[in-house]
């Protein structure tokens, strides 16, 4: 093979020609020849599939890399979703307890009660008294701990109860962790319960714009539909009724030492309560029965109002639970003072449990759209007043573990 002077090629097989005298001259014995050329374009293409394999290989790992974090996001944002941070008001296994094919109307009045596994009797008979009297879809939401989930099912699937429509939500404790200062005087007035009316807007109802809070010591003796119904003043976020609203029980509750205004609920020794420019003597309400307006109340961020008031009483003793209304009242009688709407007095008769000597007259219990044994003496219990009444919506736990106590 003649090959121009000055230039130098290679063989297929990589040896190179060398120009001697304008002849180019293999350091290979031999010269290329067909069958060397066949070898090398086979080679060529294995070399090509190697370097592609390599390319694939790379891909491949670029890929599963991808793959990988793609699949730890989503394991990521379920893990968000069935495990909520300890400051949240609810924890998400409780909120799938209740009656998952139930769904809530727009039609349905929300009724929100707790239930502790010690007065789980006392929440049952508030569900039943306000189910049989009340012509309008009612759905329930019962708030509660974890031990008391399966036993609040147990005793409403067991029960006429369980054409009910409701859900049960758990409430998460870990919410007050640095609000509330431990009291041994009056523990049960710091049950986590008593403090979930505080966080109604975070309990995740939804489709309703308002909501009606009841306490697990009350009876409704008429349509709950007329409560809910009631006209809230523009610029109110909620609906109480005044405790000086009833003049023939007034003289009756005080006489028994039953606290009706501020200086029972608020120690005006302390500067930061006198700031607060309350007059002492101004008439106090009972948060144990109310109509939340739910836009309103998160308008005026009352839950972070209400969590402010309850940090400084940490820091500064502003009231105790040997006071009226232990630490779940006074939060509620400051952010709400001079701010909210009246309701009638007949649809929150209170004060039955402060005394178990005390008795209403007849005509005033029965005239009653909802009574309320507020106070120590709680109808379960002996001993305590118009035990008859409240006995009509009682309805006996099926599994035999809460127990009525009588002489």
């Amino acid at each position: 093979m003649r090959i121009k002077k000055g230039n130098a090629a290679r063989c297929f097989t990589g040896r190179l020609y060398v120009l001697h005298s304008g002849h180019a001259h293999s350091t290979a014995p031999y010269r290329l020849n067909e069958r060397h050329r066949a070898i090398y374009f086979l080679l060529e293409i294995k070399l090509e599939t190697l370097m592609l394999m390599a390319s694939l290989r790379k891909i491949n790992r670029g890929l599963l890399i991808l793959l990988i974090i793609v699949a730890l996001a989503l394991l990521y944002k379920n893990t968000r979703l069935q495990t909520l941070p300890k400051d949240s008001v609810l924890k998400k296994d409780g909120a799938k307890t209740g009656v998952e094919d139930e769904k809530v109307s727009d039609t349905d009045i929300p009724v929100v009660i707790c239930a502790s596994e010690e007065r789980i009797g006392g929440a049952i008979a508030t569900i039943n008294s306000v189910y049989s009297n009340s012509r309008a879809s009612i759905f329930f939401y019962i708030v509660t701990l974890r031990d008391a989930i399966k036993k609040i099912r147990e005793y409403i699937e067991k029960t006429k109860l369980r054409k009910i429509k409701y859900k049960i939500l758990e409430f998460n404790p870990m919410v007050l962790k640095g609000k509330v200062n431990p009291d041994s005087s009056r523990p049960e007035l710091l049950h986590p319960l008593n403090f979930v009316r505080f966080y109604l807007p975070l309990l995740g109802i939804e489709n309703h714009a308002r909501i009606v809070y009841l306490d697990d010591d009350v009876i409704v003796q008429g349509d709950i539909q007329e409560l809910y119904n009631i006209k809230l003043e523009a610029g109110h976020a909620a609906a109480f009724a005044s405790d000086c609203d009833l003049p023939p029980t007034h003289e009756m509750v005080r006489s028994v030492g039953m606290q009706t205004t501020y200086m029972g609920f608020l120690d005006y020794r302390k500067e930061e309560v006198r700031e607060l420019g309350i007059n002492p003597s101004d008439c106090s309400f009972n948060p144990g029965v109310f109509v939340a307006d739910i836009s309103e109340w998160k308008k005026q961020k009352i839950t972070k109002q209400l969590e402010k008031w309850m940090a400084k009483n940490v820091r500064e003793n502003l009231y105790s639970s040997a006071m009226a209304g232990g630490v779940a009242t006074p939060p509620m009688l400051i952010v709400f003072h001079e701010k909210y709407t009246t309701i009638d007095p007949m649809w929150h008769v209170r004060h039955l449990g402060w005394s178990p000597d005390t008795h209403y007259p007849r005509s005033s219990l029965k005239d009653a759209r909802l009574l309320h044994w507020n106070g120590r003496f709680k109808p379960w219990n002996y001993p305590c007043v118009h035990l008859d009444i409240w006995e009509k919506w009682f309805i006996p736990d099926p599994t035999g573990r809460f127990t009525l106590v009588r002489p």
